[in-house]
């Protein structure tokens, strides 16, 4: 029976080469000369540290831009709350990876409301959607792509 994942994942490699591309540029940007500004990953976890408020949203432009060409799909970044003390401001940008229970059972309402003949089960941080008709299982990616869910989803696995 054909069959396919849904998963929401980030490639990490390249997260970490788009972590270090947006560090390059902003070490070399007239505007952040002698701030000590800089990014760092840890445990999906990215740290952006500078002077200000406004350097922080420079920052985190910068580092959505350098994501976006590594083809990482911005969305599944979270900002935290910025942190700012005298001369120093701190904000945490987490990376989010896998569906979490509740965004799941809404895509599997999301596919039994389609009335398309396919199963969708829940396996963890990932979904399996199985169907006897591989034209059924396309439709069903054609739903998710235009259904307006929160994640980036990447489907894997098809197979028939």
């Amino acid at each position: 029976m054909p069959s396919f994942d849904v998963v929401s994942e980030v490639d990490h490699h390249e997260l970490s080469n788009g972590v270090n591309q947006a560090n390059r540029e902003v070490n070399t940007r007239f505007d952040f000369k002698g701030t000590g500004s800089n990014f760092e990953l840890a445990d999906q976890v990215i740290t952006m540290n500078t002077e200000s408020d406004f350097q922080l949203q420079q920052m985190y432009d910068v580092l959505c831009n350098k994501l976006v060409k590594r083809g990482i799909d911005i969305a599944c970044l979270t900002k935290g709350e910025a942190v700012i003390q005298a001369r120093t401001a701190t904000q945490t940008v987490k990376v989010n990876e896998g569906i979490e229970t509740s965004t799941a059972k809404e895509i599997v309402k999301l596919i039994k409301q389609s009335k398309t003949k396919v199963q969708a089960t829940i396996q963890g941080e990932q979904l399996r959607i199985t169907g006897k008709k591989r034209d059924d299982l396309q439709a069903v990616i054609a739903l998710l792509k235009d259904a307006n869910l929160e994640i980036p989803l990447q489907y894997k696995n098809f197979r028939d």
